[in-house]
């Protein structure tokens, strides 16, 4: 029996299209993000006296998306991911209503709810790059996830803009932030109204005969089994882990050391450029050099930052500091992605990628409540310390998963 060839599926009008206008949707819907980022804590300790809990509503969206991520997927499963990342809009509008008014009525566990409500919508914010692989041929795949993560430039922008404009529009502060929040997710839901994704049954565009045969989807396990989802996963989990525990620190870090309240916003603006901006490149960084090697300069990029947040805590150490922790984290976690996306089949994509996002919000919403925790007990400094045991942890991981590479092509060159 002749072996199928692989299709040749030309990136075409339609596809760059839907794709751009999938960008789009990333960098608006992004920016709601960033505002909770930059909002929460800031605008938390103006009511409580407990600092130590100012990243709690934070950290409960990240709880929010371990919660909602396996039905969100299972409902893109069944519906389409139009339909699903709609939805997600529609928790994003409640999400952010509910934190302002928790902020306008000063109850503390009304914002706690609504950081969960809104865990629903970037849990399906987070699924964008693989609506995005599903969107282009297979070899796009890692240009298309750099590119949606790309629209991250967009939110860097916006995000920040928007905080520092609305905060003290009405009182109290930062309520004009979380209003802005609610027309974010309105104009992400229109644009996702233009996009035409493929059946969520459909095969991956671009598979070979053989990839596109139906089998019976793998239990779970067998799939997290695999040593390049195990490397994946625990590298994105480093990635947003080490990540979300400075960012979500630095704005109490920051004001805490006496620097002025709008140095915070433009810290957060300079780390998510860095996030974002190395996206316009980092698919071809893949390319090139291939998935392992740009993971492994990620984890060196997030250890140099952690090195200078330590130097001093001046404004130039938290600026740098934390741009580098946002290139770091770009590089593994567009690596991780484009990695994950190589172990499953499509009849087990949606399980596979709750999975994955399940396990990387897990460690986000620990880092982050422990972020503030520590940041009130402990510090800025043990904050970065703590940091360089994650690095490390991804060290491990790309290396383990470069010696299992090795051994079936040292083994092939024994043989032979």
């Amino acid at each position: 029996m002749e072996t199928p060839k692989p299709q040749t599926v030309l990136f075409d009008r339609k596809m760059k299209r839907n794709l751009f206008l999938l960008v789009c949707c990333q960098a608006v819907g992004q920016s709601a993000n960033t505002m909770m980022f930059i909002a929460t804590a800031l605008s938390v300790v103006t009511f409580i006296s407990d600092h130590g809990l100012a990243t709690l509503p934070v950290t409960m969206q990240h709880l929010g998306v371990m919660l909602w991520v396996f039905p969100a997927a299972l409902l893109m499963q069944r519906v389409g991911r139009r339909l699903g990342y709609q939805v997600g809009s529609l928790f994003g509008i409640v999400g952010a209503t509910v934190c302002g008014l928790g902020l306008y009525l000063r109850l503390f566990p009304l914002m706690c709810l609504g950081g969960v409500i809104l865990g629903y919508s970037v849990a399906c914010l987070q699924m964008y790059r693989f609506g995005a692989v599903e969107l282009v041929p297979v070899s796009y795949r890692a240009k298309a996830i750099s590119w949606v993560t790309a629209g991250g430039v967009v939110a860097g922008i916006i995000g920040p803009t928007v905080a520092h404009a609305a905060y003290d529009i009405v009182m109290p502060l930062y309520l004009g932030t979380y209003a802005s929040m609610v027309v974010v997710h309105v104009v992400v839901l229109i644009i996702m109204s233009f996009i035409r994704f493929p059946p969520m049954s459909a095969p991956e565009i671009g598979a070979t005969g053989i990839e596109a045969v139906r089998l019976p989807p793998r239990p779970l396990w067998q799939i997290a089994a695999q040593p390049r989802f195990a490397a994946a996963v625990i590298a994105a989990m480093v990635a947003y882990g080490t990540m979300s525990f400075l960012m979500s620190a630095s704005p109490l870090a920051i004001v805490g050391c006496g620097l002025p309240q709008g140095e915070a916003h433009w810290v957060i603006f300079l780390h998510v450029m860095g996030m974002f901006v190395p996206s316009f490149y980092t698919g071809n960084l893949i390319s090139r050099f291939g998935i392992l090697n740009v993971m492994a300069a990620g984890s060196v990029t997030l250890l140099l930052g952690v090195l200078i947040s330590l130097h001093g805590m001046e404004a130039w150490n938290f600026r740098v500091a934390l741009t580098l922790n946002g290139v770091g984290w770009n590089f593994l976690f567009v690596g991780a992605t484009a990695l994950v996306t190589t172990c499953y089949a499509p009849s087990e994509r949606a399980k596979a990628q709750a999975l994955n996002d399940f396990l990387i919000f897990g460690t986000t919403a620990t880092s982050s409540f422990l972020a503030g925790f520590l940041q009130d007990r402990l510090g800025w400094y043990p904050l970065n310390q703590a940091s360089i045991v994650l690095i490390t942890i991804s060290f491990f991981a790309v290396f383990w998963l470069w010696l299992q590479q090795r051994r079936p092509a040292a083994m092939k060159l024994a043989g032979e």
